[in-house]
């Protein structure tokens, strides 16, 4: 399933716009704060989607009829463009475990590249709901490849991928390569284009980058 939060409207079309404006991008503390913010939207979202349990909670009046989420999700991270979404999911989901990917492209002359996952750092995701957040989801190959080397630590009962700008071709990678009982697919916005080197076309540029500065 495929939920797309542009297909509505909501202030998340607020925080997009700001993330692609060329010139707002320049504060890289507004930048980082608008990931954050799209990720608190993203965790209310599927929030909606998860098994709740009723409680009784004591107030200083009585005793009132509540819910409580009947297990945490395991918020997975591919640095480090996705630490301020990160966060944006940890503020809502105060309670949960984490996991952190350590993933980068590595270029050839050819101007082809190799996903390289370096480390994985995890909580035990056996029979866990886990929620694997980027911002871009380009080609497709990099959370592809980063769920293959998290089934080293267990094997998920359902993953939900939450990407804030994705292209077509990406979205229809990960169709192809995902088991097709047990993912969702979040996704803020498509764009039509994706280039030879695999950068999204308006797009918004390396998220990395406009986060955390340039990298060598």
């Amino acid at each position: 399933m495929v939920h797309l939060l542009s297909a509505q409207n909501s202030i998340f079309h607020q925080f997009m716009s700001e993330l692609r404006d060329v010139e707002i991008q320049k504060d890289s503390m507004r930048f980082r704060r608008n990931l954050e913010r799209i990720g608190e939207l993203f965790a209310f979202e599927i929030s909606k989607t998860l098994e709740y349990k009723a409680t009784q909670t004591t107030t200083p009046l009585g005793v009132a009829e509540t819910k409580q989420l009947r297990e945490q999700p395991v918020l997975a991270c591919i640095l480090r463009a996705a630490i301020p979404m990160h966060q944006g999911m940890l503020n809502v989901f105060d309670k949960a475990e984490n996991a952190f990917i350590s993933a980068h492209r590595k270029h050839h002359k050819n101007n082809s590249f190799d996903i390289v996952v370096e480390s994985v750092s995890s909580a035990d995701l056996n029979d866990k709901t886990v929620i694997i957040c980027d911002p871009m989801l380009a080609s497709g190959s990099s959370v592809v490849n980063v769920y293959k080397e998290m089934l080293s630590k267990g094997q998920p009962k359902h993953i939900h991928l939450v990407h804030i700008l994705a292209s077509n071709e990406g979205v229809n990678y990960v169709k192809a390569h995902f088991p097709s009982t047990n993912y969702t697919l979040w996704i803020g916005a498509i764009d039509e284009e994706l280039t030879a080197h695999a950068y999204i076309v308006p797009g918004l540029g390396d998220a990395g980058d406009l986060a955390f500065g340039n990298k060598l």
